[in-house]
Order: C-alpha cells, then structure tokens, then sequence
C-alpha cells in the first residue's frame, strides 16, 4: 500500500498544527450549509489533535472565487457546524495570510480551533505560488494533510508547504488511500465496478484502467448512450458524445478479449422533454425511438444487474444511473444503491467514489451501509487511473 507518514506520529502536543481540510461544502440561497459530511469526515484528525491540546489552525478552500475576495464563497457558514461538531470554541480569521491570519493564530489557545477564510481568494494558491506557500507554512509548527478532495491539484496549500513544515497524512487521507488502494491493487473477487455520470470523456483513464482489474463492468447514465451508439443501437435523442463512439467501441472489444462482463442497459425510462415528468415511459429493450431521450435505466436493466451486484465482494461505484434528482427519473439510481447497500452489510468491500453518487446513497437512506464513502470525486478516479496525486507526493513517507 502506499504509505505515508501518519500525523500521529509528529509531536504535536501543545504545538500549533495546520491542518489542509476539504470544506468545500453546498450552501443555500441563506448561506447555510446543506451538506456537512466533508466538515464531519474531518472529525477524526480534528479530534485526535484536540486530545493533544494542539493550537488547531484549518485551512481550505470554497467553490471558485477565481482569486478574487467574494462573499458567496466565504467560509464563514462553517464556523456553527464546525462549533457544534467538535465542541470546543472555533475562532474566523477573514484573511489566510498576513497579519490577520497571524494575529489570530497568534491569540489561539490549545484545545482550541482557528478556521481562516478561504484560500482560493488567493490567485497565489492555485497558481501554486512559492510565497504564498511559505507564507501559510509560518502560521505554524507542524502541516497536516488531510483534504482528500485537494490532493489531485498541485496548488500552494497541497504541494508546497511541507516543503517548509514537518508533515503527516491525517486520519481521512490514510483511509482514502487505503480504501482505494484496495480497489486498485488487491480487489476481493468478484470486482464489480459500476461507473454512470453524463460524460465518457471525463471517465477514459479510469475506463482504461478498471479494463486491466475489473471481472464485471456496468455503464449507466449518459455515459451508457455513446456505448450503445457504439454497438449500433438507436439512442433516439440521447445525450451522444460522438468523438467517443470510437473508444467505446474499443472498449467493448477488449471487454470481449478479456472475458470481463460489461453490462448496459437493457431497457430505459425515456421522455421527450425533461420537464414533463409525467409522460415518462418504459422502452421494451435497449433501443430508444427518435424524438425521445433517455432518463434512467428501467426495471429489466435493475434485474440484469442484480446478481453481478449479489455476487461481487469488492464494488467500485461512481456516477448515477439517470438523473435522480428527479423523483420520476431516480428508481435506477436508488435500485444501484439499495443493492450495493446490501453487499456491504454482508461484509463486502463497496466504495462510493465522490460526486453524485454520494448523493444517491444518502438519498436512497443507505450511507451508513457503505463500507466507504469517498470525500474526492475527482481525486479518486484519478488515484484509480494511475495517476500521482501531487499532494500526497508531496508528504513524506513513512518509516
């Protein structure tokens, strides 16, 4: 596996600690926070450094400000939840840097939480800036890494700072890469892996490489119409993505080849405009008549899928199989993560990878079933492509 050092293992009592969290959390028109699963999955390594009467300082980022100061993307939402998660008192800065980032570190008591604002009101930090990154790095004694959703970016606050502070991996990071690493290297067969979303494009790497791990694959959402349009079956009027028919096609091949199952719909729910939820219809197989679009897999796609769900003891799962915000559109998606639910209260590995998906499975009332729910959507497709992570190549390894 790959490892790296752990956080535990620095001397951090009584010491001022930065810790780079993932709080890049939806808020509503009001400014609240609608989702706090990010904020909660950092709990773990919050705590322990509270135990260690540690001087906490938390940095992170909020949506795209583009480098400039904007209110919409303030962190400042996250103070109460934070507040109420941890139970101790949580400070705000309304800078990352200079003096109101040091004067507030400056007045931080141990046992005591300091969240800066967001770090992306920097153009320095994206750009990865040298400076900008010794400058967060002086505001403490230690770095801890622990924003999973971060580390495929190479900005300041994931790759420089540890070259300035002793460092350590926290408690989300090592189970992200542990999780994860399990799915890539050392799967439990049967491995399932079950990708959906909109796009085939945004999926290649990770396409081409569950090929070389995989036993079974299914394809939903509007990935699943360019792969039907590959095989020579009518998508009607199918989001298509005609510069990847070919891959697709390749793709299908080597499935073949390597006598992995990929599996497509066999049926879909389909309308003729996205809004007119009620003249939603069932196809009778896997073609979709012109003037119509597909929205969801149907009830002889959930019964194909089924037993290759039943009998998988490793499930990789990312991306919905239709659009399932919408009620009407949702029973494909809530099929999926119903049946991946019950494969993990057996005792099976099931990784929900990031994203939307996160979404279902709360939406389905089965997150607490899921053996492991990924924080990073696109960190941990490209972990699975192969791909370095740059803020984890960045922390030192372990001993």
């Amino acid at each position: 596996m790959l490892t790296k050092r752990s956080f535990k293992d620095l001397p951090l009592e009584g010491k001022k600690v930065l810790v780079r969290v993932d709080y890049n959390v939806p808020l509503d028109k009001e400014g609240n926070v609608t989702d706090d699963s990010r904020i909660k999955a950092s709990f773990p390594t919050l705590q322990f450094l509270l135990e260690k009467k540690a001087k906490v300082i938390l940095i992170a980022h909020l949506g795209r400000p583009k480098g400039q100061i904007n209110a919409k993307y303030s962190l400042k939402p996250v103070v109460e939840p934070l507040k109420k998660l941890l139970n101790v008192p949580v400070s705000f800065a309304e800078n990352c840097v200079g003096p109101t980032a040091t004067d507030a570190v400056g007045q931080l008591k141990p046992g005591e939480v300091l969240l800066l604002e967001n770090l992306r009101f920097h153009s320095e930090e994206e750009k990865a800036k040298a400076d900008f990154g010794k400058e967060l790095a002086k505001l403490a004694d230690f770095f801890v890494q622990d924003a999973f959703g971060a580390v495929h970016r190479a900005h300041a606050s994931t790759t420089l700072i540890p070259q300035h502070l002793e460092s350590g991996a926290g408690d989300l990071l090592q189970k992200e890469l542990e999780f994860l690493t399990k799915v890539r290297s050392n799967p439990t067969r049967p491995f399932l892996a079950i990708l959906g979303g909109a796009k085939v494009s945004d999926k290649i790497g990770v396409v081409e490489s569950l090929l070389n791990t995989v036993d079974s694959l299914f394809i939903g959402g509007a990935m699943a119409y360019t792969f039907l349009k590959a095989k020579g079956i009518e998508t009607g009027e199918s989001r298509v993505e005609e510069e990847s028919v070919e891959f697709c096609k390749s793709v299908l091949k080597r499935a073949q080849e390597k006598n992995i199952s990929l599996l497509l719909p066999a049926d879909h729910l389909i309308v003729q405009d996205i809004e007119k939820t009620e003249q939603a219809k069932l196809t009778d197989n896997e073609n979709i008549p012109s003037a119509w679009k597909g929205v969801d897999t149907g009830p002889k796609t959930s019964a194909l899928i089924q037993p290759i769900i039943s009998q998988a003891k490793t499930i990789f799962w990312n991306g919905p199989a239709g659009i399932f915000e919408v009620e009407t559109y949702s029973k494909g998606t809530m099929d999926i993560a119903q049946k991946v639910a019950q494969v993990a209260k057996a005792g099976h590995t099931v990784v929900v990878g990031g994203g939307d998906s996160v979404s279902a499975v709360k939406k389905a009332g089965v997150a607490n079933d899921i053996t492991f729910i990924s924080t990073g959507g696109g960190a941990s497709l490209e972990f699975l492509e192969g791909k370095e992570l740059p803020g984890v190549v960045a922390l030192p390894d372990a001993n």
